[in-house]
């Protein structure tokens, strides 16, 4: 059978990894490839670290579309790829890549990951993480400060100037291109339901994917 593929978005903060995560571990990571679009921000190097500080990481245009495009047709293909990684601190691609190999279900985790047109035409299931702004908010201090060696001033500079007004001009809008709108965040009722009815989907092929999702 082809590679079953799941789309998972939502705003920064949202609880996306939460979701990819459980979908892992309930189903096994022998079973599972993961991309994650953070990992394929374009490579800055030839910028001054001024240049950069001044780019618009929250906008579409801040993403190796092709490279990522390429990537998941790979994994569908059943082909290993060579996922890039990304050092937050310097908004430079890193030398090391991480190896992903094919597998059943493929989860496509990201801001803007129901956004492209190309890139919803692999996905079975669609899936958009719907968090209260303040809730996002909170949580990216947290994560920018801790694992990005931000300072509170900028974290809360960029939100106000990129992060939500890009969120509300972008990836709000990509709910329209969901089967499921998870509400308040990562529950657990939601993810129960999108778990047993992804291994329903894969262990019947005779029935469309559209028959588990379309009443959701």
């Amino acid at each position: 059978m082809p590679s079953f593929i799941i789309g998972v978005a939502g705003g920064s903060g949202s609880g996306k990894s939460t979701v990819t995560e459980h979908i892992v571990s309930a189903i096994g990571s022998e079973q599972v490839a993961v991309i994650i679009q953070d990992n394929y921000y374009r490579d800055l190097a030839h910028l001054t670290p001024e240049q950069r500080r001044k780019v618009n990481f929250d906008h579409p245009d801040s993403f190796d579309w092709g490279l990522m495009l390429k990537h998941i047709d790979d994994l569908a293909n059943g082909l290993p790829i060579e996922m890039p990684t990304y050092d937050y601190a310097r908004d430079t691609r890193k030398a090391e890549t991480v190896t992903v190999l094919p597998a059943p279900i493929i989860v496509i985790e990201g801001l803007f990951a129901l956004l492209d047109v190309d890139m919803r035409k692999y996905m079975a299931l669609r899936i958009f993480v719907d968090t209260a702004d303040d809730i996002r908010f909170i949580r990216r201090l947290e994560r920018d400060i801790t694992e990005r060696g931000r300072s509170t001033e900028s974290v809360i500079k960029q939100y106000l100037e990129s992060v939500r007004p890009m969120h509300r001009q972008f990836i709000e809008p990509t709910k329209r291109n969901a089967h499921i709108i998870i509400p308040h965040g990562a529950n657990k009722a939601a993810l129960e339901m999108i778990v047993a009815r992804v291994k329903a989907a894969i262990n019947n092929d005779e029935l469309s994917v559209s028959a588990y999702f379309e009443e959701v």
